[in-house]
């Protein structure tokens, strides 16, 4: 099993003008230390469930982007973009952009959006939750054809583009993975299997994981698409990583089929958290 380092919380001693330094040396330690991926959230405001929204919070594909210039294996992408943030057609030209300036380590990982307050603060729509996963499967639909060969209109109920010319085309060809994080299982579960290529669960319990990857099997089944082939991740919120009951429960979700967990960052001392997580946690998750 591999991990993967999600830098959600930039709330470091002395921000803000010690998070360049403290990010830096945070992902250079995790891309030598082993991790296979790093991520941000994308999000304007910091989630009121962990912390007060007033706290540091960087938007994404900056960081991602300044990320790009400091690493050189890692995949790097948000965790999660929500899909009102961008018009799809930018959205699709900014992740292209990060696959060029990566040299082909762009991934778009991408979901319905959850954060009200942050829409209605910054005057961007908020729109029913019916409608939020309308646009996302039609977002993705104008990514996916975006990073085709067809650069002709895209119509659809909510999104109109006259073309969808994008040069360069990324360096991942046919392009950079999808990712769909979430666990609902009618339509989140069944929009990943139609155009994902990683899915993310936002649990880690194994009863539960096992649950949720049946159903996304089911939908696999029903939409004809090759379950094997979409890579299983979960992130592991909250989970005390140097637990002595951590290992037990990653071999379990190794054993469903799950290939990387997601570990979250420790803003007190970042860099350290991911130099012993490397020591002590990796080695032993890789063996599962």
């Amino acid at each position: 099993m591999q991990a993967g380092y999600h830098f959600w919380n930039f709330s470091v001693p002395g921000a803000p003008d010690t998070i360049p330094s403290v990010l830096i040396n945070a992902a250079r330690v995790a891309e030598q230390g082993g991790f296979s991926q790093f991520t941000v959230m994308d999000h304007w405001f910091q989630m009121e469930r962990v912390a007060p929204a007033s706290e540091p919070m960087l938007e994404a594909y900056t960081t991602l982007g300044f990320l790009a210039a400091a690493t050189e294996r890692m995949r790097i992408g948000p965790l999660v973009t929500g899909v009102t943030y961008r018009y799809p057609g930018l959205l699709a030209k900014t992740v292209t952009t990060l696959d060029v300036l990566s040299s082909g380590r762009a991934m778009l990982g991408i979901g319905a959006a959850w954060y009200e307050r942050e829409h209605h603060a910054l005057g961007v729509p908020y729109p029913a939750i019916s409608e939020r996963f309308e646009r996302l499967e039609e977002a993705l639909q104008i990514a996916l054809q975006m990073w085709s060969d067809d650069d002709g209109p895209y119509e659809g109920r909510h999104y109109a583009l006259a073309e969808t010319l994008n040069s360069p085309q990324p360096i991942q060809r046919p392009h950079p993975p999808i990712m769909i994080g979430g666990k609902g299982e009618r339509k989140t579960l069944r929009i990943a299997a139609q155009y994902a290529q990683i899915v993310n669960l936002t649990s880690s319990e194994p009863d539960e994981v096992a649950h949720l990857l049946d159903v996304l099997r089911g939908h696999c089944d029903r939409l004809g698409t090759d379950y094997d082939a979409i890579e299983k991740t979960v992130i592991a919120s909250g989970a005390d990583p140097f637990a002595p009951e951590f290992l037990g429960r990653m071999e379990r979700l190794a054993r469903l089929g799950i290939t990387q967990v997601v570990l979250g960052n420790r803003p007190e001392d970042p860099a350290g958290a991911v130099e012993r997580l490397a020591e002590e946690v990796l080695p032993r998750l890789a063996k599962l």
